[in-house]
């Protein structure tokens, strides 16, 4: 029992010994290893002048620039059908007739009423013609005092009579012409002709069918005809590039069918009228109809294919750039106060107007960190247009200057003034060996 007490004790100073050495370790690392500086590994790049083309992107469908969908004015059924989807017609060409046997009835009917309008209209000419004989003669008789007032003014009632009946009869025979007009017209609508010269794009109608006319909402779609020599592609852009985007602009469009081929083309239209979906939701989108015309045309071209447009919306020549990775957002240096003498300012001094506005909360800026004798930078920049690789730089840096253009994580979160950097990579010159 009493060798077993020196044990414990020796154990016990081995233990606390290890702890002691392994604090002292903590602490050893705490002491030098704490202001350690970390070196943030970057690629850098030079500041060069290029030419920068802004584009705007945007999908939609290719439709003719020209193209009539026809609906009938009247109710019928299709009795003779003798073009089909896909052909070729010329202005004035039949398309579609519609059965016509009501409506030549409706004419007959219109020209029967028409004719005995004007029969009666005779009639009541005849009768006119002899009461105002009549009145004429009584005229005379009175004069001689052979006609008492009473037969005269029975005469001149008659006529007046006579004449009212006349007149209304010539109304009726106007109604009448107006009735026959409209039964033409109609008789007319139920042979379709073609408005211009083109191609049958849509044929929904079959021979036989009967479809209803305009006068019921909007009426049968009949077909689609449509000039395919001029097409043009439409697309939704979103309000916020709508702004940039002007008549004459130039395009380049890519069309899904057509692999590894733009297509030249033109702003020709830009809509005025918002486009808005999911109205009221978190979806919700706002865009804005713009028609693109193309110059250069495929045969094989057709109505409603999808299609991708590139829009350049501006173009600068020979202008500062850097890529788009390496501009990013930080919070403004804040400005030291400097009394007189050059001297920073003593704690105590008045506190003026300018200082209170220097102290209120910034927005961030956009900044591009440069390296300079090895360490990072912050400039901040005032940029202008870009394209999908490069942003024009208007102020804040100069040509040939070297600027981080990567990693994104660095630029984007661990970069700040001051910062130690080591150079990886850099893009834009060769290294300077001497």
């Amino acid at each position: 029992m009493g060798k077993s007490k020196p044990k414990k004790s020796k154990k016990k100073i081995i233990v606390f010994g290890i702890i002691g050495l392994v604090l002292l370790v903590v602490i050893l690392l705490l002491v030098f290893g704490g202001d350690k500086e970390r070196i943030i590994s970057v690629q850098t790049e030079l500041v060069k002048e290029r030419n920068i083309t802004q584009v705007v992107s945007a999908t939609g469908k290719i439709n003719p620039i020209n193209k009539v969908e026809l609906r009938p004015e009247v109710t019928a059924e299709i009795v003779e059908l003798p073009v089909e989807e896909g052909d070729r017609v010329k202005k004035g060409q039949l398309l579609i007739r519609l059965k016509p046997e009501t409506y030549i009835a409706r004419k007959n009917s219109a020209q029967a009423s028409l004719n005995a309008a004007k029969a009666t209209l005779k009639i009541r000419k005849a009768t006119l013609d002899q009461l105002e004989a009549d009145l004429e003669r009584i005229k005379g008789l009175y004069k001689k005092e052979l006609a008492s007032d009473k037969e005269l003014e029975a005469a001149k009632a008659g006529y007046l009579q006579a004449e009212g009946s006349y007149e209304a009869q010539k109304a009726q025979i106007s109604q009448a012409e107006a009735s026959l007009k409209d039964a033409n017209e109609e008789l007319a609508k139920t042979a379709i002709y073609s408005p211009m010269n083109g191609i049958i794009t849509q044929l929904p109608v079959e021979l036989n069918e009967r479809v209803l006319g305009s006068s019921f909402s909007q009426g049968t779609l009949l077909m689609t005809v449509a000039d395919l020599s001029q097409m043009e592609a439409r697309v939704d852009v979103d309000e916020n590039d709508i702004v940039l985007i002007s008549l004459g602009d130039t395009a380049r469009v890519e069309i899904d069918a057509f692999a590894d081929q733009k297509f030249n083309a033109i702003v020709s239209h830009i809509g005025n009228s918002a486009i808005t979906t999911g109205l009221g939701s978190q979806n919700e989108v706002v865009n804005f109809e713009v028609r693109i015309k193309l110059i250069e045309l495929d045969p094989k071209l057709r109505p409603g294919m999808s299609c991708d447009a590139d829009i350049e919306t501006d173009t600068r020549l020979s202008v500062l750039s850097v890529p788009i990775q390496s501009v990013t957002a930080r919070m403004p240096l804040p400005e030291k106060n400097e009394n007189k003498d050059g001297e920073d300012a003593d704690s105590n001094d008045v506190v003026t107007e300018e200082d209170e506005e220097s102290n209120k909360p910034k927005d961030p800026v956009e900044v591009v960190f440069t390296v300079d004798a090895g360490k990072a930078k912050m400039a901040e920049v005032k940029t202008g247009i870009s394209d999908d690789t490069y942003i024009q730089i208007m102020e804040g840096l100069e040509n040939e200057q070297e600027i981080i253009s990567g990693p994104y994580r660095a630029i984007s979160k661990e970069l700040e003034d001051d910062v130690k950097v080591s150079v990886s990579k850099k893009r834009g010159s060769k290294r300077n060996t001497k």
